[in-house]
């Protein structure tokens, strides 16, 4: 963003516009603490029977249920077909949503269905990208969990097979349609917080459960589970159950911490201020506490590097997990810059702007003689360094979605759902989420090397 542009913008808004179309006046006129609502206006539509969107969902595990259950809370959709490779989530697959549902381990099957419009891909990592390309040459629009990649170089391919046969393709990460994430990007481009100069980032736990110890059924066995199948084109292990139900914890399926929790931020983050993302990384941590096996690390910090560019200046980010956070958990997601900052959650924005000190104060004077005290007193007055401007656009302002808002994980199944209809366009479309991930697993190639990345956020690759 060009120099002072974003501060001329805020401020000229702040003067003539309109409330009802910039958060500028508001502002502006506040140095107090105020409250403004967030709202969204859903299309409301019947559809018929035959005009329904048919959902299978490939992989009925924790977040395939979730993003079933999401799906389902738009209008004209329902769920017709779903794959696992655990019998016993078949079975939960037939109790959620009905006992006429196609069921098989063979995903294979599921895309070759005309009952079948979309699929959820909710698989391990190392899946992905195999699972969607098919799908989409099978005809098949696609929600692909993130991060939409295991590695930055399986990205490209996705992007072409979803150019070369036209079927949308939206990545899931879910607070990427939501209220927090629209306005705050109005503000950013309004010039609410200056020029970005930070983003922190953060994610603390305190739990077996949010550190990936999920619960293994006693079933757990070689009938039951399609473990061969499971293991795909990863090194062939025997049969552990662990590695199936808690495949987060191994390299060899996931992405670890970065893939799994970074890449939302980075998503918000280059859709807030229109970037392409980093290109440089570097980071460190370890494994602290939960040592069961897993071979990724449970505390991970890393440090990114964004370069200048059109929409942005140039500015740092710090990104950091905690699996063993003592203090209970809690997590943040804030813009810093040169005139304010900005907490951002999907159901809400904090917008806080504060007084830049110009004038120096008792105690850097305290060096000088009381003359001399008095003489660089008079020079800062006669500058006139802090208007009153300045002081009338401070304060904090939150906006938040009201208890009725069905949400950021409705709202990104409902943009999808949208462009299938031929109402508008994905939100977070293959090249978008390679941007996310790739950017996000910088993080384990710097950790495992012990070095920092470059990055090419333009071309999406390794320089």
């Amino acid at each position: 963003m060009k120099k002072n542009a974003s501060r001329r913008s805020f401020l000229k808004k702040a003067t003539l516009g309109s409330a009802a179309l910039t958060s500028a006046p508001m502002v502006f006129a506040s140095s107090k603490d105020q409250k403004l609502p967030l709202y969204r206006r859903y299309e409301e539509i019947r559809y018929s029977a035959n005009d329904h969107i048919n959902i299978g969902v490939i992989g009925v595990g924790i977040q395939g249920i979730f993003d079933a259950r999401d799906a389902l809370t738009v209008s004209g959709s329902r769920i017709t077909a779903a794959c696992d490779l655990y019998t016993g989530r078949l079975d939960r697959a037939k109790e959620l949503w009905g006992e006429e549902l196609f069921i098989t381990r063979d995903y294979r099957e599921l895309l070759e269905r005309k009952d079948v419009d979309v699929v959820i891909v909710a698989t391990p990592d190392h899946w992905h990208t195999k699972i969607t390309i098919d799908a989409l040459n099978a005809g098949k629009h696609v929600y692909c969990e993130k991060p939409m990649v295991q590695k930055w170089e399986e990205g490209q391919a996705i992007i072409d097979a979803q150019k070369k046969t036209g079927n949308f393709c939206q990545v899931g990460s879910q607070a990427m349609a939501s209220l927090g994430n629209e306005k705050a990007k109005q503000l950013y481009e309004e010039g609410a917080i200056g020029d970005i100069v930070m983003l922190d980032f953060y994610n603390d736990r305190y739990s077996a459960e949010g550190a990936w110890q999920y619960p293994i059924p006693p079933d757990a066995s070689k009938k039951t589970v399609d473990f061969d199948t499971f293991l795909g084109n990863a090194p062939k292990v025997a049969f552990e159950p662990k590695r199936f139900f808690r495949w987060r914890n191994y390299r060899d399926y996931g992405t670890g911490v970065a893939g799994d929790l970074f890449v939302h931020a980075f998503s918000t983050l280059n859709h807030v201020i229109s970037s392409h993302g980093p290109n440089r990384a570097l980071a460190t941590g370890g494994l602290r506490y939960w040592k069961d096996g897993r071979d990724v690390p449970d505390v991970s910090i890393t440090l990114y590097d964004y370069p200048k560019t059109d929409t942005h200046a140039a500015f740092n980010a710090a990104f950091r997990i905690n699996f063993i956070a003592g203090s209970g958990g809690g997590g943040g997601f804030k813009l810093v810059g040169t005139e304010g900052e900005m907490e951002v959650g999907q159901n809400s924005v904090t917008l806080k702007r504060s007084k830049l000190g110009l004038v120096p104060g008792g105690y850097s004077l305290t060096a000088f003689t009381e003359e001399m005290q008095e003489k660089i007193k008079q020079g800062y007055a006669e500058q006139n360094l802090e208007k009153r401007s300045s002081a009338l656009s401070t304060g904090t302002t939150t906006w938040k979605a009201p208890s009725d808002y069905k949400g950021a994980r409705h709202d990104h199944f409902f943009n999808l759902f949208q462009a299938i209809r031929g109402k508008g366009k994905v939100i977070q479309d293959p090249t978008f989420g390679l941007r996310a991930a790739g950017a996000a697993l910088l993080a384990n190639d710097s950790y495992y090397s012990k070095a920092p990345v470059n990055w090419d956020p333009t071309k999406m690759k390794i320089i």
